[in-house]
């Protein structure tokens, strides 16, 4: 199998490292030779947190080039926008319709952009969710990061039933009953 590239992006708290986890997981169990790589900045703070997920047949680094990502998996759109140019041609935007103002625009140095889901569907194959208020109607807010992976693992080869026992085996054992609804949820939209 050719390389497959998956790029993670949030902001800190979101559960990028989680999820990155999970698909780490799911990967290994399917036999690929897995890479992953996490990039923190300033995530404690309200700051970006990258994760690349690379499988295939044979993978030799684990950061995904600009221009090479099959799926961008965003937690917050300003942050899709941030890592859009990691996307290659025909791959795929999931994004949960989610702002959170970084620090220069609390302290009124910058401004929000706008239309920043309608900007990006203009080029590329955009998904977008609200996957918090999907969470909240499920009673958990924090499992949001589940629904947006269920939405993309649709562009993935794995099956539902192999999603679900690498959630029950990766998330905290008092979770795995509602994380496994979140990946379900998102995974039907």
């Amino acid at each position: 199998m050719k390389t497959k590239n998956i790029m993670i992006v949030g902001v800190g708290g979101q559960g990028t490292l989680l999820t990155s986890r999970i698909l780490g997981a799911l990967t290994i169990e399917a036999g690929y030779d897995v890479k992953l790589s996490e990039v923190h900045g300033m995530a404690q703070r309200g700051g970006s947190v990258v994760t690349f997920v690379r499988y295939g047949d044979k993978v030799n680094e684990p950061i995904v080039e600009e221009g090479q990502a099959d799926v961008l998996i965003a937690f917050e759109k300003l942050e899709a926008l941030r890592y859009v140019h990691f996307l290659k041609d025909g791959g795929a935007i999931v994004v949960n319709d989610q702002r959170i103002d970084p620090m220069p625009v609390v302290i009124g140095a910058a401004k929000y952009p706008q239309n920043i889901i309608e900007e990006l569907a203009k080029k590329h194959r955009v998904y977008k969710v609200d996957a918090l208020e999907e969470a909240k109607k499920l009673g958990n807010s924090r499992v949001f990061n589940v629904i947006v992976l269920g939405i993309a693992a649709q562009h993935m080869e794995f099956s539902k039933d192999e999603w679900l026992s690498v959630i029950e085996k990766t998330v905290p054992a008092k979770t795995i009953d509602i994380n496994k609804k979140a990946f379900e949820l998102g995974y039907n939209l």
